[in-house]
């Protein structure tokens, strides 16, 4: 992903593990999630909500403690959705090792004040439309 911005960056707690004592993947999800959902909302310069959530992927495990960074990139423009890969990437609480624990996809559908699908409005587009 060429933006190596974080989306959200959160730590995780131990109200946050599965019966095994590691970090719950749905937490991972809801995480990656939520960073998806902002990226969504700031790009298409309105309210954006989950329709689907597909292909993902726990390549690897964090513990308690570990920093989590959610990293994002549209990679599909839609007439009223966003289609958004993510990965999330855990880093040890007391150094600076690195590993990415999750990736998977999430697509948004853009929505107007009456909660209905609109057309994806972007800043580019938005700035064109005022200069006409």
């Amino acid at each position: 992903m060429p933006d190596r911005s974080p989306l959200i960056r959160v730590t995780a707690m131990p109200n946050d593990t599965n019966p095994y004592g590691g970090v719950f993947g749905g937490w991972l999800m809801s995480q990656m999630a939520l960073g998806a959902g902002s990226l969504a909302s700031r790009t298409g310069e309105g309210k954006a909500v989950v329709v689907s959530a597909t292909d993902f992927g726990f390549p690897g495990a964090m513990q308690v403690g570990d920093e989590l960074s959610v990293y994002g990139e549209v990679t599909e423009t839609g007439t009223t959705s966003l289609t958004i890969a993510v990965e999330a990437v855990a880093r040890t609480r007391n150094g600076a090792a690195e590993t990415m624990v999750a990736q998977g996809t999430f697509k948004f559908v853009l929505l107007d004040d009456d909660d209905k699908p609109r057309p994806v409005r972007m800043a580019g587009q938005a700035a064109l439309s005022a200069n006409d």
